[in-house]
């Protein structure tokens, strides 16, 4: 991205995101990510559907390249892209050697990921070698929107009885007005949603510690990060909704209502689990 700017003339426009996720060859997320790093480095003006090459990036804006592989987080990631940007339906058979390349690790820690994987009936392995998707099917998703509403009332109760001097009031502070901020521009900048939306039930989940818990959460912030760009029908408003919903809840956690606080999260877990169902229903995996 630092390249693409580096050829610009000041005041020049970014292309669309499809476009500079086609061109480099990765999924919208990351170049949205990229986007809000050149945004937050006063690089470009991002404003809606405009990106404005304010000034030209200099040697210390580069990240250093480490080498070495990926880590077991960021293997998930890049995992889950590939099904979810390609829908990549269930059945699909996995060439172990081909993701090895592709994602530059070892075939011996492909396979283990992948079995750990098969423990939450994702993948399956073949009876003559090899794994193959099982897919996000419709079931799939219900039990997986179950569980999280029960892991999600837990960490909510577990929440309420921390004590003033917790770092999760002020991040819940931070929470309340980064949702009013966005509320206040969301016509422009509603896509930043998915990304606060995953910040926000991190912080929620982040008071439980337990290490079964925080396995199962992983699988569910991935698939419910992106769930929001399966389905763009009515965006604008399904996330205005959800901001609602959260500025609801964090309003009940903040005031110590233990019976508001699970009444708005069971409205925004119930809402949510109807619109990734939804989402599935839009692509073949489903």
């Amino acid at each position: 991205m630092l390249d693409i700017c580096g050829s610009m003339d000041i005041g020049g426009q970014l292309p669309a995101e499809t476009v500079l996720a086609d061109r480099m060859d990765v999924s919208r997320t990351i170049v949205r990510s990229a986007l809000q790093k050149l945004d937050s480095d006063k690089l470009i003006r991002w404003e809606g559907r405009n990106k404005t090459l304010i000034r030209k990036p200099e040697p210390e804006h580069r990240l250093e390249v480490e080498e070495g592989t990926l880590s077991t987080e960021e293997l998930e990631q890049r995992f889950f892209e590939w099904i979810l940007r390609f829908d990549v339906p269930a059945g699909t058979a996995l060439n172990v050697a081909q993701f090895s390349r592709q994602f530059g690790v070892p075939v011996h820690n492909l396979q283990e990921f992948l079995a750990g994987l098969s423990r939450l009936g994702l993948v399956e392995r073949r009876p003559r070698g090899g794994w193959f998707l099982l897919g996000f099917t419709s079931e799939f998703a219900i039990e997986l929107s179950d569980f999280r509403m029960v892991l999600e009332l837990n960490a909510v109760r577990q929440l309420l009885t921390l004590p003033p001097e917790h770092e999760i009031w002020q991040k819940l502070e931070t929470l309340k007005q980064e949702h009013e901020d966005l509320k206040a521009v969301l016509k422009d900048r509603y896509h930043d949603f998915s990304l606060l939306d995953e910040k926000f039930h991190s912080a929620i989940n982040s008071v439980v510690k337990n290490r079964f818990v925080l396995e199962a959460q992983k699988l569910i912030k991935l698939i419910f990060h992106y769930h929001y760009m399966w389905d763009k029908r009515d965006e604008l408003e399904r996330n205005a909704a959800a901001i609602e919903e959260h500025l609801e809840w964090i309003n009940a956690i903040l005031a110590h209502d233990v019976e508001k606080s699970e009444a708005a999260a069971l409205k925004h877990l119930r809402r949510s689990k109807v619109t990734l169902l939804q989402s599935l229903r839009g692509h073949k995996f489903a």
